[in-house]
């Protein structure tokens, strides 16, 4: 027996799931497919890692109810410092200043799955499907659905949906079976990820610190412990992965200094490889990309899933107006809201990490430089904090969308 959905989503991680939440109470009839068991340590999404969400993402989050089950655990970012490490100047963007109570908010990834599931399981239009592997993608010679087939036993043979959302990941296997390509850069740099304990913890501070092998970034999860973001470049990380606890602890300190006072602890340690992965196409027929299926970004500047939330509500925003879920003009205007803010983004990203890995005395003053200037001048601070706070691109989808009966489709 086929079941048929209006809209089939999948991948159930932070970005999937997001989805589902927010097409929630609406009249679609919404499927989420997860190749992991819903609610297990299994789901990669839903680990011991944290996630900095922007301003922009919190008030996107609060409109599904999902924000209301995260803010006993979420830390409020409200001051942040960006340095060089052995360079003068540095950047300090400060949530007073811009006139909100917090710039961000730092969340552990369990319970960003934990209040997403929630919400999805409440919602009676939403059925989980898991665990599921996809093993085929048939777009239908009318283009009027797609088929999507199972390597599991699951109790149907296929299921059929007017519009499909590849939210599944970095190597989408959905984007791979229908052949979209990709621009690939990879850095030759892996992000060491941990939770670290210190000894003199600066309330809502969170500190982004360049050095010679590669950006580092201390969140603060409230109390004493902080979420670390370590770039190594792949050479050197296993032997680092391999330094007993006081021997890291150690090595972590020499490189970020004291400003949190002594490290005491550090959690389990974890790595994975730095690049930049953006697809060639938003849409093939009527299967849409989103998050990083769509674009993966390096970590430098916090910005990948704030970025993907933004996919999230650009896509939700557009079928809330109801009707054939998948029809062309909704996914053009789709890639037509999109492709300003990913275009900002993925190239401030990409040049950020080009800039700070150059070595040498005049890329290194142009670097002091930049931190003055970005200190110093409101205008290029108050610019700053409002791409970190994911503002510039929640304002241009809006005003995308409002204009949208003046484009050709």
């Amino acid at each position: 027996m086929d079941i048929e959905y209006d809209v089939l989503i999948v991948g159930g991680g932070m970005v999937g799931a997001s989805l589902g939440g927010a097409l929630a109470e609406t009249g679609y009839h919404v499927g989420i497919i997860e190749a992991k068991p819903y609610g297990t340590p299994g789901q990669p999404s839903y680990d011991e890692r944290s996630t900095a969400l922007a301003l922009g993402s919190k008030r996107f989050l609060d409109r599904f109810g999902i924000w209301s089950e995260l803010t006993h655990e979420a830390a409020p970012i409200s001051h942040i410092h960006v340095s060089e490490r052995g360079r003068f100047g540095a950047v300090h963007i400060d949530a007073l200043e811009q006139n909100v109570q917090a710039l961000g908010y730092v969340v552990p990834n369990r319970a960003f799955g934990a209040a997403v599931l929630s919400v999805l399981k409440h919602a009676e239009n939403i059925d989980l499907i898991a665990p599921a592997e996809v093993e085929q993608v048939i777009q239908s010679e009318n283009e009027e659905s797609v088929e999507i087939r199972f390597l599991n036993n699951i109790p149907t043979d296929c299921l059929r949906a007017r519009l499909v959302v590849a939210a599944d990941g970095t190597k989408s296997p959905i984007r791979q079976k229908l052949g979209i390509p990709v621009e690939k850069h990879l850095y030759g740099q892996s992000a060491l990820i941990a939770n670290v304990t210190v000894g003199k913890p600066c309330q809502g501070w969170a500190y982004e610190r360049f050095t010679p092998a590669g950006p580092m970034a201390m969140l603060p999860m409230g109390g004493d412990r902080y979420s670390l973001v370590w770039t190594h470049q792949d050479a050197d990380l296993n032997s680092t992965l391999a330094l007993s606890d006081a021997d890291f602890l150690s090595a972590l300190q020499q490189r970020f200094g004291w400003r949190l006072g002594r490290l005491k602890a550090v959690g389990q340690r974890a790595a994975y490889p730095l690049g930049l992965i953006r697809s060639q196409a938003t849409s093939h027929g009527r299967v849409v990309l989103a998050g990083n299926a769509l674009h993966t970004l390096h970590p430098v500047a916090g910005q990948g899933f704030n970025l993907a939330l933004r996919d999230v509500e650009a896509l939700s925003r557009l079928l809330s107006e109801g009707g054939d879920p998948g029809r062309e003009s909704l996914l053009q205007r789709y890639r037509h809201l999109r492709e300003g803010d990913m275009r900002t983004v993925i190239n401030l990203t990409d040049a950020m990490v080009q800039l700070f890995s150059e070595r040498g005395l005049l890329p290194g003053m142009l670097r002091s430089m930049l931190f003055l200037g970005a200190d110093g001048l409101p205008g290029l601070n108050r610019l700053l904090a409002r791409q970190h706070m994911g503002l510039y691109g929640a304002v241009e989808s809006s005003r995308r969308l409002q204009n949208a009966e003046k484009f050709p489709w």
